[in-house]
């Protein structure tokens, strides 16, 4: 049996029938539109209500065509489905229902189950070649995937953030159908796909909307990235509502990840996507909604977002784990393994604090919230990769701190993230990169070196000139992950460790997550804390975590059921134990009863 599915977005290409066409553009500046087919003669659009502009075509799938909006202005649909010259070709005509879906019994997986592999698609190798990685990665004890943004950027190399069409896949990584491959193979290994979306700003070459629809940005206000979209203008907001669910819908991923909506000052908006896709799936069908908010708000998450990354959380371990503390994490200098404590027990640090490094408050309380309204994680893109040399974790912390890291990652009920290559332990950088075109790589590279002059580091211009430069194709393949990698003793030691774990989690921990609250959380040592946790059974989760040198004594006895100890404990059961310098232990009180 198989599926065919489609989406029928507000803009864009839309079939028909296999010779027929309806297009669509928003452009509110223009005063007339036309179509520019490949092989045919231009087509006058005609106005329709709400500034948009339309036709129907005698073309079918595979046809290309731009539009005219100006005398001297020809642009790709702003809704491609398929940009197979990059971002300033022509669109491409697809037909959504080509593919068929063989994955007819997916109907995801409930949240409690999430252990997130963040992938970018271009260092996995595009579409394919991650297909045939995806049961190396469920072998892991891994059950979703999130893959960065998607969207049609210029050029082949670029994290994803800089994308300027947001309904085409990148064509560097694949085809639209390779995409879909790539999902329904992952759904038939039980396997989530998740979605990184960016709906807080375009990428600043390719992107003509400015020209031909002004009201999609917000006069006078600008993000970090670019010119502020305008949300409280109902086209924009229907463009990107549309665009949630025609990932959802046609290409039948399990959840998106929105990127910093901390930078989109309509708030009712977020509201309005959640309440349009839990109307829109289908009875049944478990998506999640993910989000990146450095507002901490959690009265998004109280309103039905699935979760939050948690920078909060990582950048206390990564002080923690490497004594860094300039930048952002000047904010976690003092008093650590209280902070990650509270991590433990509220989830965020800030919930309403002033922030020592802006003089500003932050976040709202959070206590009240599941722990798996909270994504954690050692490293992932941002905190690897905006790093000058993009230095992954295991060349900056202690490998005995490092490993008993993860074990409170990936055995606390806040649902645990990796980043692709971390199950191995790998040495190599992620590097920020991209293929943007000369002028705009220089811009780019000097801005960003420029950036990193305000760290003790880079202060000096000459060291400042030995940071790569995003725009060199050696700054890509730097950021490669050979197979080979993964075949040395050490590599194969944190495989078995992860998978160890993962295993445990999925034992222990995930059949009681569901609704599982923090009981208490408290600071032990200098870098040492325990953490309990009712779950949802009754049973009482406790870790204590020491990420430092020295042992803590005379701790709590061990209880009923000791799920993971390393090293070993030096005493019985229920007697007071110590906890070694780098040591973590974790077990279950109670029958599921108490």
């Amino acid at each position: 049996m198989s599926e065919r599915h489609a989406y029928r977005c507000t803009m864009g290409a839309t079939l028909l029938d296999p010779s027929r066409t309806l297009f669509r553009l928003w452009a509110p500046t223009c005063t007339e539109v036309s179509l520019l087919l490949e092989g045919h003669p231009d087509l006058p659009m005609h106005v329709a209500a709400g500034g948009y502009f339309e036709c129907i075509a005698p073309v079918g799938a595979g046809a290309r065509y731009r539009y005219r909006v100006g005398p001297d202005l020809i642009v790709p649909d702003p809704a491609s489905r398929a940009q197979p010259d990059d971002v300033h070709g022509p669109s491409m005509v697809v037909d959504p229902r080509a593919f068929e879906w063989r994955s007819t019994q997916w109907n995801g997986r409930n949240w409690e189950q999430a252990v997130i592999y963040e992938v970018h698609v271009g260092i996995a190798g595009g579409f394919r070649a991650l297909c045939d990685d995806l049961p190396r990665i469920a072998a892991l004890g891994i059950t979703a995937i999130e893959l960065m943004p998607l969207s049609e950027f210029p050029g082949g190399r670029n994290w994803g953030y800089d994308g300027v069409l947001p309904y085409a896949p990148e064509s560097s990584y694949g085809t639209v159908d390779d995409l879909k491959m790539l999902v329904d193979t992952a759904h038939r290994i039980g396997l989530m796909v998740f979605l990184d979306v960016v709906y807080n700003h375009f990428g600043p070459d390719g992107n003509y909307l400015a020209q031909y629809a002004a009201p999609m940005f917000r006069a006078g206000s600008h993000t970090a990235w670019g010119g502020a979209i305008d949300f409280r203008i109902p086209q924009v907001r229907t463009y990107f509502l549309d665009n949630a669910l025609y990932w959802l819908m046609e290409y039948r991923f399990d959840g998106l990840r929105l990127d910093a909506v901390d930078a989109i000052p309509e708030r009712d908006w977020l509201v309005e996507l959640l309440v349009h896709v839990r109307a829109c799936v289908e009875p049944g069908r478990r998506v999640h909604l993910m989000l990146e908010n450095r507002n901490n708000d959690a009265d998004l998450l109280r309103r039905g977002f699935d979760a939050q990354w948690n920078d909060d959380g990582h950048n206390v371990l990564h002080v923690l784990l490497t004594g860094e503390h300039e930048g952002y994490y000047g904010n976690f200098q003092a008093g650590t393994a209280c902070e990650l404590a509270t991590v433990l027990r509220d989830g965020f640090v800030f919930h309403g604090q002033v922030e020592p490094v802006t003089g500003q408050p932050r976040g709202s309380p959070s206590g009240d919230l599941p722990a798996t309204s909270f994504i954690l994680f050692l490293q992932n893109h941002d905190q690897i990769g905006n790093r000058a040399f993009g230095e992954r974790l295991d060349r900056l912390a202690d490998p005995r701190a490092l490993l008993a890291a993860y074990a409170l990652l990936l055995l606390s009920p806040q649902i645990p993230m990796l980043f692709m290559g971390e199950e191995w332990g790998s040495t190599r950088p992620f590097l920020f990169f991209t293929s943007h075109n000369a002028a705009l790589g220089r811009i780019v590279r000097d801005g960003r070196r420029a950036e990193l002059a305000a760290f003790s580091h880079f202060s000096d211009p000459a060291v400042r000139e030995t940071i790569p430069d995003p725009n060199d194709p050696a700054t890509f393949e730097a950021s490669c992950l050979p197979k080979s990698d993964r075949q040395s003793a050490r590599a194969q030691d944190r495989i078995n460790l992860i998978t160890h774990l993962l295993a445990l989690r999925a034992k222990w921990i995930v059949p009681r997550l569901r609704d599982a609250h923090a009981l208490d959380a408290r600071a032990i040592g200098q870098a040492a804390v325990i953490a309990r946790w009712r779950m949802n059974d009754g049973a009482v989760l406790t870790i204590m975590l020491n990420l430092g040198p020295h042992a803590q004594a005379d701790m709590p006895p061990c209880a009923d059921r000791l799920v993971y100890a390393h090293p070993p404990p030096d005493r019985g059961k229920g007697t007071p134990v110590v906890l070694s310098g780098y040591g973590v232990m974790v077990f279950m009180t109670g029958d599921g009863h108490g």
